[in-house]
């Protein structure tokens, strides 16, 4: 027997068992498995629910093909304030959303994605191609199979003009217990190792944190945090810092 699986709803981040999407746009078909495999990580399932696809790592509802909205702002958040985004960095394959985006923006050269899952991978190329318009076709796009975390720690230094980073619910909310190792102190500094100066980084996160955004701004300085409204409870959040 299986735990049943928790779904948020309204937007990424809520948690509620059982029932249907209530969503606005969100099918209401009963989902079936696609895929469901042990990781390294714990459980991880592909369902699809009438057209579209759901991503659950262990119970919690990540992601969903029909609703993108907040993976492209985040794009488009973090985007807007580098100097000049030429090269990328996407922490956080997902559905793709975050990184169509970035390919859609103009003068971006080259874009670097780190995926721990090996089977995000597969499925975006095998299901979830349409909703990222193919984009790891696009030869500008490189996938590194790693965590990101220990990949941070390890990256060349000031090379990325802007880092994306959406591996999970956010900083209060991890999916996986090493994940909170990119919101701690020893994070930011890899994090921000690797930007060059006037660089950007941009998070995503399913409600506000306090006590991030404090930590962010004793590594950063100034923090500009946007909140994303949601149909019912409190907004997600994207949080935004520039290396000075």
């Amino acid at each position: 027997m299986f735990a049943p699986i928790l779904r948020r709803i309204s937007g990424r981040g809520q948690r509620e068992e059982g029932g249907t999407p209530e969503r606005r746009g969100t099918p209401v078909e009963t989902a079936r498995i696609v895929e469901r495999l042990e990781t390294p990580r714990g459980e991880l399932v592909l369902r699809q629910r009438g057209d579209h696809y759901e991503i659950i790592s262990n119970g919690v509802f990540l992601m969903a093909t029909y609703d993108g909205r907040s993976e492209r702002l985040l794009a488009r958040f973090g985007l807007e304030a580098a100097a000049a985004p030429r090269r990328v960095l996407v922490g956080g394959l997902g559905v793709g959303f975050t990184l169509a985006a970035v390919l859609a923006h103009r003068g971006v050269q080259q874009v670097t994605v780190v995926e721990i899952e090996p089977a995000v991978i597969q499925w975006q190329q095998r299901y979830l191609a349409p909703w990222s318009g193919r984009a790891l076709d696009d030869p500008r796009v490189s996938v590194i199979e790693a965590d990101l975390i220990l990949w941070l720690a390890q990256a060349p230094a000031s090379s990325w003009d802007a880092a994306l980073l959406d591996i999970d619910n956010g900083p209060n909310w991890t999916v996986t217990p090493g994940n909170a190792g990119l919101y701690d102190d020893a994070g930011l500094t890899a994090l921000r190792r690797v930007l060059r100066p006037g660089g950007s980084a941009a998070f995503w996160s399913a409600a506000e944190d306090t006590a991030f955004e404090t930590r962010l701004a004793r590594h950063f300085g100034t923090v500009t945090r946007r909140p994303v409204p949601r149909r019912r409870g409190a907004p997600d959040v994207l949080y935004r810092v520039t290396r000075p």
